[in-house]
């Protein structure tokens, strides 16, 4: 199983791979600059080269690197929509500065012009992104919540997203949290076969790379993103337990953002996950 947590990478990139040992996984997922800042530090060579040193030396299995809250491709405005894409291509640029495997995207928030028209930005943007960028990474649009115009809670519009893209440039990224509070309710073995069903009847099954495993605070279809320690939520023990037992799951990355507080940490709730695997 490859199985690990987001890590920070304060003071240096490098010290993110240190952090992902201390937590004795095999994967690991890394903001490559500061997530609420439209630049970021430049990388040096030196923390590159240690970086990825340390990946190889530690055997790990799948670094993960998610893209700057920031970023809208599905805003009607135009200055933010180029802003957003040029973010975009500095964060494929780190990602395959560091040989990453993945780079996980929020699709953004149509903010009141349409489902459709956000879509078709987004949908123009990464097409736009991938030709000049030209990503060895493999792109992951990331289900979301559904609240107020986000676009992507769904994974009819994500599909919608990739259309005329080649399969291999673009996958997904499932979230459970969001998944659930989006109305699929993993909770019951009937709405994991639901989503696993519209994943495969859409992108395939072999693209969805990386599974964000957090359990819900938030109730069913409610659209609030509310990530929750493992088997503490609504999703529940069970509801992980098939999940991470599933045959056709067996392969992917999956990822913790849970929180850290006096009911669990990093620690916990990669001990929960590994407790369900049979």
């Amino acid at each position: 199983m490859k199985l690990g947590a987001h890590v920070s990478i304060a003071g240096g990139i490098d010290k993110a791979v240190d952090r992902a040992k201390d937590l004795e996984t095999n994967a690991f997922q890394i903001f490559a600059k500061n997530p609420r800042g439209w630049k970021g530090k430049t990388l040096k060579e030196e923390e590159v080269e240690l970086f990825k040193t340390k990946v190889k030396d530690e055997m790990f299995e799948a670094v993960v690197v998610h893209v700057n809250y920031l970023i809208n491709l599905a805003t009607p405005k135009d200055e933010l929509y180029q802003k957003s894409k040029d973010a975009l291509k500095d964060d494929i640029k780190r990602a395959d500065c560091l040989n990453a495997d993945y780079l996980v995207l929020h699709p953004g928030n149509h903010t009141g012009s349409g489902i459709e028209a956000g879509i078709n930005r987004i949908n123009q943007a990464l097409k736009e992104v991938i030709a000049e960028a030209n990503p060895k990474v493999k792109l992951l649009l990331e289900n979301v919540a559904g609240a107020g115009t986000e676009i992507g809670a769904n994974i009819e519009e994500l599909f919608k997203m990739r259309v005329g893209i080649q399969s291999g440039k673009v996958g997904v990224c499932l979230d459970t949290c969001h998944a659930f509070a989006a109305g699929y309710d993993l909770s019951e073995k009937e709405g994991l076969i639901k989503l696993l069903n519209e994943i495969d009847e859409t992108f395939g099954i072999d693209n969805l790379e990386v599974i964000h495993t957090n359990d819900s605070k938030g109730e069913l279809g409610n659209n609030t993103d509310r990530h929750y320690h493992i088997g503490q939520g609504k999703i529940g023990v069970d509801g992980f337990k098939r999940l991470v037992n599933h045959s056709n799951l067996h392969d992917k990355v999956f990822i913790i953002e849970t929180p850290i507080d006096e009911n669990g940490n990093d620690e916990f709730n990669l001990k929960q996950i590994e407790n369900l695997v049979e």
